[in-house]
């Protein structure tokens, strides 16, 4: 089984899926993104402002999944952020045909909280700007991410307990 965690960035995925991993019996962090950061490598893929936008990413963190399951089992905790619905719909599907199951998460909290736990990260500072400008994109992504995952609201939430909300909700209590 795959335990994806989509949601904004800065939302808390990485620190939610940290502490996941550690409820959940035989689970393993998958960080699709470190995929991308390979894929970068290869100077004969066109340039793009994201990753996600190859649709070898799309692929590959199907077929790495897949064959990391194959090799060691388990539940794959995935923390990645895919606002494109139509990327998600690949990746999904491409699980799907594999066998797979897929909990899709969407960790969600008010834009307040949201942008003071950006401006208060002390982990990724450099990044607090870029969190901040692609928040219209999560906005303008929000109505079929609602659609497509199970919304588990992180406001006033310590990363613990989120855990164990999405623990729970994907039958590990």
């Amino acid at each position: 089984m795959i335990i994806w965690l989509n949601g904004t960035f800065g939302v808390g995925k990485t620190t939610t899926a940290g502490e996941l991993v550690k409820l959940v019996p035989d689970a393993r962090l998958f960080d699709p993104e470190v995929v991308g950061f390979m894929l970068r490598y290869l100077k004969v893929l066109p340039e793009v402002p994201d990753f996600q936008q190859w649709p070898a990413w799309r692929d590959l963190v199907v077929e790495t999944a897949v064959r990391l399951l194959d090799h060691v089992g388990g539940v794959l905790v995935a923390p990645q952020t895919v606002l494109v619905k139509g990327y998600w719909a690949e990746i999904r599907d491409g699980l799907g045909r594999a066998g797979v199951p897929v909990r899709h998460f969407l960790l969600h909290t008010d834009e307040d909280t949201l942008t003071h736990r950006i401006e208060t990260d002390t982990v990724e500072t450099g990044a607090r700007q870029w969190r901040l400008d692609h928040l219209p994109r999560y906005r303008d992504a929000l109505p079929w991410l609602r659609r497509a995952a199970e919304v588990v609201d992180t406001t006033g939430v310590a990363p613990e307990r989120v855990a164990r909300l999405v623990a729970s909700a994907a039958g590990y209590r």
